[in-house]
């Protein structure tokens, strides 16, 4: 019953975040050990759909990297710049890379492999891993399947109902063998 309720944690927290841009959808497993099924959970690494937005600061991340944005990590690039010209998040977090916060100065650019540019001199680089590209102009939708997850929800329940049906059953089954054994005395 633990794992179904795992699970069906983990689906709803993933259609919650269906509409959530840079969103990965997490995955949740059941495996059987000495304690019985349990759930686990770990961060998916589906790339969601890319969609072109038009502004500048809007970035999209192609491959396994992540933006490092205060101090967390995200794959959400949608981006401003903040009264005191650094490149920040919606939240006013600012955004990192190699040596700290980006300072990001009106006409600055951002190539492919996230180095930043005014002028034509590099003053910044986003620190991505190997295989990973962005794109500017463009943010990547969440990887959630919304009818897949929904499908989860659906077959988490029904695997909590049946367990505890189960639990009843084998409780009524323990009562009548002790009505029984009193009733032969």
């Amino acid at each position: 019953m633990r794992a179904a309720q795992a699970q069906l944690e983990t689906a709803t927290h993933n259609l919650a975040n269906a509409a959530t841009d840079g969103f990965r959808r997490v995955q949740s497993s059941v495996v059987l050990t000495g304690r019985g099924l349990v759930a686990s959970e770990s961060p998916g690494t589906g790339q969601g759909g890319i969609r072109e937005t038009g502004r500048a600061l809007d970035l999209a991340l192609l491959g396994p990297g992540t933006f490092r944005v205060g101090g967390t990590e995200t794959r959400d690039g949608g981006f401003v710049r903040d009264r005191d010209g650094f490149l920040a998040d919606r939240q006013g977090r600012r955004v990192h890379g190699l040596t700290g916060a980006i300072r990001f100065p009106e006409g600055a650019v951002i190539g492919a492999d996230g180095t930043i540019r005014d002028s034509g001199r590099t003053i910044g680089q986003l620190p991505l891993p190997a295989g990973t590209t962005v794109r500017s102009g463009a943010l990547e939708s969440s990887s959630v399947d919304s009818i897949g997850e929904t499908l989860a929800i659906l077959t988490a329940q029904r695997a909590f109902e049946t367990a505890q049906k189960t639990l009843v059953a084998i409780d009524q089954t323990r009562e009548k063998a002790v009505n029984d054994v009193v009733r032969l005395k």
